[in-house]
C-alpha cells in the first residue's frame, strides 16, 4: 500500500494505521526504558579503572584485581557491606570527598575494610559506625602492607583505625578527620582514634582529632613517627586519656600540633606520653616542637605536656604551654 493510498484510504484504515504506529512507539519507549535500567543496574558501583569493569560490590572488585596493582572508584552513596583485600596493591578513591559512606557493617567482626595485601590506598571515603563484640570495630583494620590515607572520615566507630604489627611497613595519613571513637567499655581493652601496632613508620598530617568516647587519640608503636599540623580538640570528649601516646618508645617529630585538653578525661596526667608500656624502640633524637597546648575555657588543672618513662634524650622546643602546664615530666 502506497503512502498516497493511506492518505486517501477509508476512516477505518487510517484509525488502524495510527494504532500500530501508536504501539510501535511504545514499544520502543519500553524497550528504550528498560535497556537504560538495564544499564544502570548492570554499571555497578565499583569501577575497575584500569579495565572499566563496574560490579556491584566493592568484594568483586577487590577479587578482580587480585594480585595485581589497580584503582577502584566508588559511586556517591551509603553503602552497607564491608571487604577484605588479600592481595595486591589497590587504590580506592571516590571523586568528590566524603560523598562515599560505608557504615554498620564489619568484615571478620574486624572493620570495614581489612587490608592484608602487599599496600593500599583510600581516598576520600567515610567510614562511621562500625561496631563489632570484642569493641574493636574499625573503618579499616590493617594486618600487614603500607598504607596511606588523604581527606577521609572516621567518625562516631569504636575504633578508627587499627593495625597489625609490620615492622617494614609504612603508614602515611593527611587532611582526615577522627571524631567520636575510641572506648574502654569492652573485656578487650580500649580502643582508639588511632591505633597503630609495631610499624616502621607513621606520619600524621594536616588532620583532625575531636570528639573523643575514650581511649587515646593516637597511640603508635612506630618506631619512628612523624606527626605535624594536626589539631588535637578535646573539649567535647568523654572519658578521654592521651592526646598522643607513644607505649614503646619512638624517634621522629611532634610538631606544629595544636592540643586542647577537656574536662572529662579518664587521665588527664598529660598530654603526651612516651614509653608508658615498655621500650620497644629508642627514644633519643625525638624532637618536640612548635606546638600549643591548653585547656578548655575555664578549666584549671594540673598536668604535663609530655610525660617520659624512657630517660630518653628528648629535645623539647618552643612549645606554648597554658598556665598550670608543665613541659616536661621524668616517669
Amino acid at each position: 500500500m502506497t503512502h498516497s493510498s493511506i492518505s486517501q484510504g477509508n476512516p477505518r484504515q487510517k484509525r488502524i494505521v495510527r494504532t500500530a504506529m501508536g504501539a510501535a512507539v511504545c514499544i520502543a519507549v519500553l524497550a528504550i526504558t528498560a535497556t537504560a535500567s538495564f544499564a544502570q543496574s548492570a554499571r555497578g558501583d565499583f569501577t575497575v579503572t584500569e579495565t572499566g569493569r563496574s560490579y556491584g560490590s566493592l568484594q568483586s572488585a577487590i577479587n578482580a584485581i587480585g594480585n595485581r596493582r589497580g584503582t577502584i572508584a566508588v559511586a556517591p552513596g551509603t553503602y552497607r557491606q564491608c571487604a577484605v583485600q588479600e592481595a595486591g596493591v589497590i587504590t580506592y578513591v571516590t571523586e568528590k570527598p566524603g560523598s562515599a559512606v560505608f557504615e554498620r557493617k564489619a568484615c571478620e567482626g574486624k572493620a570495614a575494610l581489612v587490608l592484608r595485601g602487599a599496600g593500599a590506598e583510600v581516598r576520600g571515603l567515610v567510614f562511621r559506625g562500625i561496631y563489632v563484640p570484642d569493641g574493636n570495630g574499625a573503618g579499616i583494620r590493617l594486618e600487614k602492607g603500607s598504607l596511606n590515607i588523604a581527606n577521609s572520615w572516621f567518625m562516631d566507630s569504636q575504633q578508627g583505625i587499627l593495625t597489625a604489627n609490620d615492622p617494614g611497613g609504612r603508614i602515611y595519613i593527611v587532611r582526615s578527620t577522627f571524631s567520636g571513637l575510641g572506648t574502654c567499655e569492652n573485656s578487650a581493652g580500649c580502643a582508639h582514634s588511632i591505633y597503630t601496632g609495631n610499624y616502621g613508620e607513621l606520619t600524621v598530617k594536616e588532620s583532625r582529632f575531636e570528639r573523643g568516647q575514650g581511649g587515646h587519640y593516637l597511640k603508635a608503636r612506630a618506631g619512628n613517627v612523624t606527626i605535624e599540623n594536626n589539631s588535637f580538640d578535646d573539649a567535647n570528649g568523654r572519658a578521654t586519656n592521651y592526646m598522643i601516646d607513644l607505649p614503646a618508645g619512638s624517634r621522629g617529630l611532634i610538631a606544629n600540633n595544636w592540643f586542647i585538653q577537656g574536662r572529662d578525661k579518664e587521665n588527664y596526667s598529660a598530654f603526651i606520653a612516651v614509653g608508658a608500656e615498655d621500650n620497644l624502640h629508642s627514644s633519643d633524637g625525638l624532637r618536640v616542637t612548635g606546638n600549643e597546648a591548653r585547656f578548655v575555657p575555664g578549666l584549671r588543672r594540673s598536668s604535663v605536656f609530655l610525660a617520659d618513662w624512657t630517660g630518653a634524650s628528648i629535645a623539647l622546643s618552643g612549645n606554648a604551654l597554658a598556665s598550670g602546664l608543665k613541659q616536661y615530666e621524668r616517669r
